[in-house]
């Protein structure tokens, strides 16, 4: 099964640019009307920290399990093309998975994966879900949990 969060990257451009434009348009109201002078940084900085926030969440998410290997993908949204700053990629294959999690915090969920890795140690990794579908991430869930399955199955068989 394959899926992705590909169509909320038009969403989350223009939810930057109307941040920004309206951050440029408070500083330039804010000085030619001198109101809130006082104020005028804790505007600013409340911007500010809403855009980190929001780039923080945004994000995309590619799963792919079909054939043999599981390959999940996050990376950032804006300029991916150009410089490939938050790119976390783990491919895998299905034997070596053995557990994940779904962390549903207020404003940010994130899917953890357990691995097992060909030494015998175990490895999580962390994924942004935040901006997936609800019905996609029912159908990721619903592949991780059918690989687990098949995989104590086959642990049984073989001890």
């Amino acid at each position: 099964m394959r899926t992705d969060n590909r169509k909320v990257k038009n969403t989350v451009v223009s939810i930057y640019f109307i941040l920004i434009v309206f951050a440029i348009l408070l500083v330039t109201i804010f000085k030619s009307f001198e109101f809130f002078t006082d104020s005028t940084f804790f505007i600013a900085l409340g911007l500010f920290v809403s855009l980190v926030l929001f780039h923080s969440i945004a994000g995309y998410f590619e799963y792919d399990s079909d054939g043999a290997k599981i390959i999940i993908l996050n990376k950032g949204l804006i300029l991916t093309e150009y410089i490939n700053y938050r790119e976390n990629k783990v491919e895998f294959t299905r034997q070596q998975l053995v557990g994940f999690k779904i962390n549903n915090y207020i404003i940010y969920k994130s899917l953890v994966v357990l691995i097992k890795t060909y030494e015998g140690k175990k490895r999580k990794e962390r994924f942004n879900v935040t901006l997936l579908k609800p019905k996609k991430l029912k159908y990721v869930k619903q592949s991780l949990s059918k690989t687990i399955k098949a995989n104590r199955k086959l642990k049984l068989k073989q001890g």
